[in-house]
Formats: C-alpha cells, structure tokens, sequence
C-alpha cells in the first residue's frame, strides 16, 4: 500500500519520547523519513532505531532547541541527509517551576521554560521556515496546550504564558508565509499520558485524580491521539487549514 507521505521529511524536536517519539513513528509509518532533535541522545536514538524497524530512514541530531546553533545545525544536517524538509514539529518540553505562584517563581526556572517552550519555537521557526522558502513550501506544527487558550490555578505559571506564546507566533507566521507555500499551525493538547506526566505525578500525587473529572470524556489523553492531529495537520489533507490551534482535549475546553 502506498504511503502518503513517501519521498517527505519530516524534523521532530523533542522526540526521545512522549508525544515526540510516537509522532515521528507515525511520520515513519506514512512513509517519511524523520530526523530526532533532542538532547537526551539515549532516548532519540532508541526512537531512531523504532523508526528503521519500520524501514524507513532516520537520523538522530543532538541539539539544544534554545541554542542558535544547534538549531541551525540540526536543519542543516536534516537537508545535509536528505535534502529538504518538509514538515517541522516543535515539541521540546520542560517542567520548572511547576506548581509555583507567580511570588514564588525562581527566575532561573522562568527564564528556561520561557526558551524552551517560546523561544525554542520562534528559533526553530527561523531555521525551518528559511529551508522551507528555499524549496518552495512545508509544514510546521508547533505544541502549545489547551493552557495556551486559557488560564489555570496549577501548573507552571511560565508554561502558561510561553504556550500562549506559542499561538500568537503561530498565527502570526501563518499570515506572514501562508501565501509561499507555507502551513503553520498548533496542537493544543489537554492532560496526555507521558513521561512528563509521570514527572508531575512525583511531584503531585493527586494531580491524576483531581485532573481527570475535568475532560468529559472520562479519561486522560494518549501520545497516539496527538500525534494523529500533528500529521493529520501537515498532510495534505489539511492544505487549506493554517493559523489554527487545534485541540486535543477530550472536551476539556467545552465547558
């Protein structure tokens, strides 16, 4: 059977594991090759293997999404392989500060989850963008959060405002290229089950209990459910959807 998206490559930042891994595998299974950004070289190599049991070609490139760099380096070493990029997935996580108030917040903590989660983006947008207008198109998904359309009394106060963040780049550089061939949009995922949950969980032992109820669906999400709106969002299928932030919340934000 064929593959829709043979021929493409696909760039998964933060692909070690979680919503990441299972996203590039499921680029693999459409047929693209896909390149793993991270800095957790066990974890994307081990992706990168799961990738080539499927027969399909992959790379892992160690990067630091923060860092102009690595980030240039990793599209660089992308196009290097295999000779274009077609679709982006700005996914790299973090944690800090989780469940302290805004009078509470240590600014270290702050400043790294504000570039991880934005400024990872924009500069992952600078580098893929620039290879996209050179070949004449692509894709990019970034990951906000159902926390990037509202507010919340937990969590971690800069994951609110850097996924926020998130969206209004997206919007934004969906305008700006949408008429070169460019798509650009964000997923918005509620609770998913991933390791970084299972960070939380340490942390907060009742967030699994106290979370749940709040999705009227009855349950908290998988990577599977996510992954599938991420490549569903750069296929061809949605050619005629950019600038949207797509929920993947179980209901959570109908209420």
């Amino acid at each position: 059977m064929a593959r829709p998206m043979a021929g493409k490559v696909a760039l998964v930042t933060g692909g070690s594991s979680g919503i990441g891994r299972v996203t590039a595998l499921m680029f693999a299974r459409e047929g693209a090759r896909v390149v793993i950004q991270d800095l957790d070289a066990a974890g994307g190599e081990e992706t990168v293997a799961a990738i080539r049991e499927l027969g399909v070609e992959s790379l892992f490139a160690q990067g630091d999404v923060t860092n102009r760099d690595d980030v240039q380096s990793v599209v660089s070493q992308t196009v290097a392989a295999y000779g274009r990029l077609d679709y982006a997935f700005n996914n790299a996580a973090s944690l800090e500060g989780y469940r302290s108030k805004i009078h509470e917040y240590d600014e270290d903590d702050w400043d790294h989850t504000i570039n991880v989660l934005l400024k990872g983006v924009w500069l992952g947008m600078k580098y893929q963008i620039r290879q996209m207008l050179e070949q004449g198109g692509g894709a990019i998904v970034n990951t906000s959060s159902i926390a990037g359309i509202v507010g919340g009394r937990n969590g971690s106060r800069a994951y609110v405002a850097a996924k926020h963040g998130v969206l209004g780049l997206t919007k934004t550089a969906a305008i700006e290229y949408g008429q070169q061939g460019i798509r650009i949009n964000a997923v918005c995922p509620a609770q998913i089950h991933t390791p970084r949950m299972d960070r939380i969980m340490e942390i907060d032992p009742e967030f699994l209990e106290r979370e749940t109820p709040r999705h009227p669906v009855g349950r908290i999400g998988e990577p599977r459910e996510v992954a599938e709106a991420v490549v569903w969002l750069c296929s061809d299928a949605a050619s005629f959807v950019t600038g949207h932030a797509l929920a993947v919340d179980g209901g959570y934000l109908a209420q």
